[in-house]
């Protein structure tokens, strides 16, 4: 017969490993979210433009709506609030001397910050796990995974290296976020 205590720990596991899931799935529809969002921003931001230049003095587009309907989030708003923590494709650029880690999105630069002080303090290459904790993450696959997409990009794009599978750490010319070369 089982105990008590393993059953209460068998529902436990259970229920955790819901959570989980469920967390993931909320993670995963939250970054969906905010790449839906941003394409909505960039379609009417585009209309506004187009808009903008075909009722431009001289030209004869005299019938062309420029209303913006209700509910639709304009260029000026998307300026003015908050920008969103999910970057639809964020561009990386590839690496050339020169080129500041400061033309990367805040999240890359944290990600070469996190790898910079590593390397200075001597510890060796960073997993995307340690990665995580650094930045106050939850270690779940679904957070694990989008640093790993970010490393894997830095990567291709001359930023980082990986020598171990999983490990990271800088490019030998690459200085970190705030220098080029």
């Amino acid at each position: 017969m089982p105990s008590v205590v393993g059953l209460l720990e068998q529902h436990e596991l259970a229920a955790r490993r819901r959570v989980d899931g469920l967390r993931e799935e909320a993670d995963r529809i939250q970054a969906e979210l905010a790449v839906a969002e941003q394409e909505w921003s960039e379609w009417t931001i585009a209309r506004e433009r187009v808009g903008a230049v075909l009722s431009a003095p001289g030209s004869d587009s005299a019938g062309v709506v420029t209303e913006v309907p209700e509910g639709v989030v304009t260029g000026a708003e998307v300026e003015a609030s908050a920008p969103l923590t999910v970057k639809a494709r964020s561009q990386v650029p590839m690496w050339r001397e020169g080129l500041a880690g400061t033309a990367l999105s805040v999240d890359y630069q944290r990600i070469l910050a996190a790898i910079e002080d590593r390397v200075r303090l001597g510890q060796g290459p960073l997993t995307c796990q340690e990665m995580a904790t650094a930045f106050g993450l939850d270690v779940v696959p679904a957070k694990v995974e989008g640093l790993r997409s970010k490393a894997k990009r830095l990567v291709a794009r001359g930023w980082l290296t990986e020598p171990a599978p999983g490990r990271f750490t800088l490019a030998r010319s690459v200085s970190g976020p705030g220098g080029g070369s």
